[in-house]
């Protein structure tokens, strides 16, 4: 079975209070659940990036919200490119998880550029059981095809605006990837165009200028789990593992995945976050 953001799912369509407006969200609610997860999407994602472990979570225990972003999709953001980096969404994040988390505990993951604004709600004092950051590095792109790629769609966009950004990405998907399915594209066309200028050019300015904050998350001695696809071609594995060490953990791998575990590989990405999140609610 092939998965990807459209993968049939039971997630209802809510939206969550934020400081710039609605917060949307996917939600799975069981009948009873053992604490809540919160599921951060990255750079250009979206709440629909989780779709293929949503019913798979509730049916684990788990009531589940998987958001937008200020700016993505279907949650408004703000003009300003300085307010999409790290810590001040990471200031807004944590306001929505007092906001939903009630009595009961919450895990928190943060997918890709999510993990490093789930590490800041967390360094903003947000209460959780547990942090997760699924393919997701310490600080900025050093090297890669997606730093470089950051570069050429900066004065992309700047100077021709979010449809040209788009089919320059598009086309970079095409030939690393080949021929997309039809409805994929057409749902990627709709969330790139939906979402916000200025939070593209923030997101990626702070994806080449956001400084190490490792050692300020292990102060807080939050629980950490580090999980990365076996072939993430984001962050190299050598510098999630470092990161894994200083929190006093080690790298997790999922097989047979990349840098969207959750829909590359859901079943061999749950075997691997449920048993940490089980031990962390014991």
């Amino acid at each position: 079975m092939t998965f990807s953001q459209l993968t049939a799912n039971t997630g209802t369509r809510v939206d969550l209070p934020g400081r710039y407006g609605r917060i949307a969200a996917l939600a799975v609610t069981p009948q009873s659940w053992q604490a809540t997860v919160l599921l951060v999407p990255g750079f250009t994602g979206s709440k629909e990036d989780f779709a293929p472990i949503l019913d798979r979570l509730g049916a684990a225990g788990f009531r589940v919200l998987a958001i937008d972003l200020p700016g993505q999709l279907d949650s408004p953001g703000p003009g300003d490119e300085s307010l999409y980096w790290p810590t001040p969404l990471g200031q807004v994040l944590a306001e929505v998880i007092e906001d939903i988390r009630g009595d009961e505990p919450l895990v928190l993951l943060g997918h890709s550029y999510g993990g490093l604004v789930a590490r800041s709600a967390v360094l903003a004092g947000a209460r959780v059981a547990g942090l997760t950051l699924l393919c997701s590095g310490p600080a900025a792109f050093v090297s890669g095809q997606r730093l470089a790629a950051l570069r050429v769609a900066e004065p992309v966009l700047r100077a021709e605006g979010l449809e040209a950004a788009y089919s320059y990405r598009e086309a970079l998907t095409v030939a690393l990837r080949g021929e997309q399915d039809l409805d994929l594209t057409a749902f990627r066309r709709r969330r790139f165009l939906g979402s916000t200028e200025a939070g593209y050019l923030g997101m990626g300015a702070a994806l080449q200028g956001q400084p190490d904050l490792t050692k300020e998350l292990a102060a807080k001695q939050v629980p950490v789990q580090v999980v990365s696809g076996a072939d993430d071609d984001a962050w190299p594995h050598e510098a999630q593992a470092a990161m894994a060490r200083q929190l006093g953990t080690e790298l997790a791998i999922v097989p047979d995945s990349a840098h969207s575990p959750a829909v590359e590989n859901p079943a061999g990405l749950l075997d691997v976050l449920l048993p940490q999140w089980s031990a962390w609610l014991e």
